[in-house]
């Protein structure tokens, strides 16, 4: 399992992720402060058999978890990779309650030390400018 990542502004990032071998379960999460929607995720399982592709908004934290063994992703990414306005959060935080298709066997460490909900300050976190 990877993520749930974000890149805050000015490098705050879209994204465009299609699974080219295997399957996936693939999340996204709105971190958009004033958002409506703000805290909700949504799910959709992307294949190479079904060929969907899922648009990332900029201020959306994204993850995925592998469904079957040798799975490859392909990303198109907005901004560079910038390690200073790298975020993220938890994918087991019980606040979000993504409901993961498997158990997570793998997971970072990185990911596994995101911060809960109830540790963030929330205001301006994944804020788009």
């Amino acid at each position: 399992l990877r993520g749930l990542h974000l890149q805050v502004p000015p490098a705050g990032e879209a994204k465009l992720v299609r699974c080219t071998r295997g399957a996936v379960f693939d999340v996204i999460v709105d971190c958009r402060a004033g958002s409506s929607q703000r805290w909700r995720w949504i799910g959709v399982e992307l294949t190479a058999e079904n060929r969907r592709a899922l648009y990332v908004p900029a201020g959306f934290a994204h993850g995925y978890q592998t469904l079957t063994d040798d799975t490859e992703v392909f990303y198109l990414v907005s901004e560079f990779y910038t390690p200073g306005a790298e975020t993220g959060l938890r994918h087991s935080d019980p606040d979000l309650a993504i409901e993961w298709p498997l158990p997570a066997r793998a997971v970072s460490s990185k990911d596994d030390a995101w911060p809960l909900l109830s540790e963030i300050d929330g205001e301006g976190f994944g804020q788009e400018r």
